[in-house]
């Protein structure tokens, strides 16, 4: 995929560029057909489709037909979109000698594709996926490793020691149960409510997420695995014998999805995040990007969906069209009784929701109780509506991999009574009579579904603080938005933290300036809106505030400052 910046009203030069891929498709033999050109918000994305042995080649293929229809329309920039090729080509080989440098002409530039697209192909390894794909099996690869099935029933091969496909133990390898998890908030959360719900069958389950890798209990790599590298290591690793993968927006956008096959995956919801950043401009893009998942659905698998979100709701009629078939359905919501779910349960469909109090899960026209949503310790007495939500997407899921109903109750009775449970997500702790949330709500609908558990725990005369600021790559209409939600609620104390690993590009100070005006606009005091440098001092900073009665909301996104803070709460006191 090519970024182009620029009119993305000009159908002309979008049907030149066209011209010269098919030209090259043609050329070296390609049976993939699919260009793609998208216009968005400030310009274009230009996607071609290729074999998985040349896609160097193909972006090749992509910069040429672009510079060289921007060529054709405007001659006298030609030395110049050449040299931006061979700049370009200079990069991707790490500023090597180029022995065969990029050309605009047409005919130079067919010729030196077909000598790249033959320098990079692989017969051994379409020769393997080749083999794979009769067989059913699902393949993994990157820039070095292939591997086949899943977990403890695959095998990893090294892309430059490719046996041949006879000598492959085929009858050994098969896919392990596997979720998907995207959406906008409650993805972490979701990921492991259904990794919980495998791990009471007996599976050893391995899940990523923006914590890092994980195996049961055991925290396998630190950081951010919600996209595809995290895919990879947990369907990679030979003791997983089922696996749940996080799967972010920014990773699909970039690299795809890695899997091909899953048996369910979940869309939380969708809300407005990230816009800006890859062509994504409103929502009903970000829908198409999350709803991407459902494209590897396999067939007897499950597509879990938000009734309570209207954009989820109104874009499931087109997946169809979309993907070629229609993957099956499972929809959750706040009340069982929405129509939509009466509709879908008449139907045998799955659905999840609240009748009487209770969680209700219903597979195949039965129903099942899941539990007084109230006694869920996820729920903090009913009070954490979004863990309703999460509760109900992840029981859809755990049973669409075949766990019971029943071992769905047993771990949902449980979960959340312990801050490890669930790290960094809804913590509670109790310090000096300061009741003290962490978390990591980080756009303005987590963080107002946030501030309202707090708002329920105070006490009468107790008061609100919290600890605020954003990651530097948000725009500032976004970061305004953030202020506004924590505005709604009144808070007596607002500290302003940098997100000293969050810059992103951003000068220091900035962030906190645009929440500081964002919050005196809205009505807040100067007073109290204090900055600190970094999370750790601002945590410090507001419970050093707090007294008796109080609630702190700590959203943590540092891995590093969590654990500090966590240590901080759970200090022995004097």
């Amino acid at each position: 995929m090519l970024e182009f910046v620029g009119d993305r009203r000009d159908a002309a030069l979008i049907v030149g560029w066209r011209r010269r891929v098919d030209l090259a498709r043609v050329r070296l033999g390609w049976s993939e057909r699919q260009a793609v050109a998208r216009p968005h918000g400030d310009g274009t994305s230009l996607a071609i489709a290729a074999p998985c042995d040349q896609l160097f080649t193909a972006t090749e293929i992509n910069e040429w037909a672009l510079c060289a229809a921007l060529a054709a329309r405007e001659p006298s920039r030609t030395p110049l979109l050449r040299a931006a090729l061979v700049e370009a080509a200079s990069e991707q080989a790490r500023n090597a000698e180029l022995p065969d440098p990029p050309e605009i002409d047409e005919h130079l530039a067919l010729a030196r594709l077909e000598r790249l697209a033959a320098a990079e192909r692989k017969p051994a390894l379409r020769a393997l996926l080749a083999a794979a794909d009769i067989r059913n099996l699902s393949w993994l690869l990157d820039d070095e490793q292939l591997s086949f099935g899943g977990g403890a029933s695959s095998v990893c091969l090294a892309l430059t020691e490719l046996p041949e496909p006879s000598v492959m133990p085929w009858t050994e390898l098969h896919d392990v149960p596997t979720a998907l998890v995207t959406g906008s908030n409650g993805k972490t959360t979701t990921v492991r409510l259904i990794a919980s719900c495998l791990r009471a069958t007996g599976r050893r389950t391995g899940y990523s997420c923006t914590d890092g890798l994980f195996i049961d209990d055991e925290w396998i790599a630190r950081g951010d695995y919600s996209g595809p590298v995290g895919a990879r290591s947990v369907l990679r690793d030979q003791r997983v014998q089922a696996a749940v993968l996080e799967t972010a927006r920014g990773g699909i956008l970039r690299r795809g999805l890695a899997v091909r096959r899953v048996g369910a995956a979940v869309v939380t919801n969708v809300s407005a995040d990230h816009f800006g950043e890859y062509g994504i401009h409103d929502l009903d893009a970000l829908a198409d990007v999350k709803l991407t998942v459902g494209s590897v659905v396999g067939r007897g698998g499950l597509l879990v969906l938000n009734a309570d979100d209207p954009v989820l709701r109104s874009k499931a009629g087109g997946l169809r069209r979309r993907f070629g078939r229609g993957p099956t359905l499972g929809w959750f919501a706040r009340d069982a009784r929405d129509p939509l779910l009466v509709a879908h349960r008449a139907g045998g469909g799955a659905t999840c929701g609240i009748r009487a109090g209770r969680l209700r899960i219903a597979q195949h026209g039965i129903e099942y109780d899941l539990g007084a949503v109230a006694e869920l310790p996820l729920t903090v007495g009913g009070r954490a509506d979004y863990n309703v939500a999460n509760l109900s997407a992840a029981a859809l899921a755990a049973a669409a991999l075949g766990v019971t109903p029943a071992k769905i109750a047993s771990v949902y009775a449980r979960f959340g009574e312990h801050p490890g449970d669930n790290p960094g997500r809804l913590m509670r702790y109790e310090r000096g009579g300061v009741h003290v949330i962490v978390d990591y709500a980080h756009n303005p609908e987590g963080l107002r579904a946030l501030l309202a558990v707090a708002e329920a725990m105070r006490d009468g005369n107790g008061r609100l603080g919290l600890i605020l600021g954003h990651a530097g790559n948000r725009g500032d209409a976004d970061i305004e938005r953030l202020a506004a939600a924590a505005a709604e609620f009144r808070p007596a104390l607002v500290v302003l933290k940098e997100l000293e690993d969050y810059l992103r590009g951003r000068v220091p100070g900035d962030v906190p300036r645009i929440l500081r005006g964002a919050l005196l606009r809205a009505g807040l005091p100067e007073s109290a809106l204090p900055q600190r440098s970094s999370e750790l001092e601002a945590v410090r900073s507001a419970m050093e505030w707090a007294r008796p009665g109080d609630v702190l909301v700590l959203p943590v996104h540092g891995l590093t400052a969590r654990e500090a803070v966590i240590a901080m709460l759970t200090a022995p006191q004097a």
